[in-house]
């Protein structure tokens, strides 16, 4: 269970860092021309970027994983949020901040027994708590 955690925490640093931290970190026209297209100013393009890294190294750290899981989660909803407001589509674009989360809170569960053990007894009472 902790080995799947970690290929799919692993698989997301590979996809979201060169594909959504890299370019806000050079100001890359991909980013700049999203975040101008979705209604938001691009001078703070390269400050999101910085963001987003500092959130994914968070949850990289067993430690402060929990803390990025949950902050992570809070700018992916922002990132909803835009897209709703945006009119972006549903399923590609406005949903996706939710695929990402779904799948970084799943990996976080597999790989770290508090997270199990909290939803063990908080979410789910009466199951055992095996494992």
């Amino acid at each position: 269970m902790k080995k799947t955690g970690w290929v799919m925490t692993i698989l997301l640093l590979a996809f979201l860092l060169p594909a959504s931290v890299a370019p806000k970190l050079v100001a890359a026209a991909v980013a700049t021309d999203t975040m101008a297209g979705l209604g938001w100013s691009t001078a703070g393009v390269v400050e999101l970027g910085v963001l987003e890294l500092l959130l994914l190294l968070l949850f990289a750290w067993p430690r402060t994983a929990p803390l990025g899981a949950v902050l992570f989660t809070a700018l992916l909803g922002g990132a909803v949020a835009t897209h709703l407001r945006a009119g972006s589509p549903l399923a590609t674009h406005t949903l996706f901040g939710v695929y990402v989360g779904i799948f970084m809170w799943v990996s976080l569960y597999l790989r770290d027994p508090r997270l199990r053990q909290f939803v063990q007894a908080y979410l789910l009472p009466g199951r055992s708590s095996g494992g």
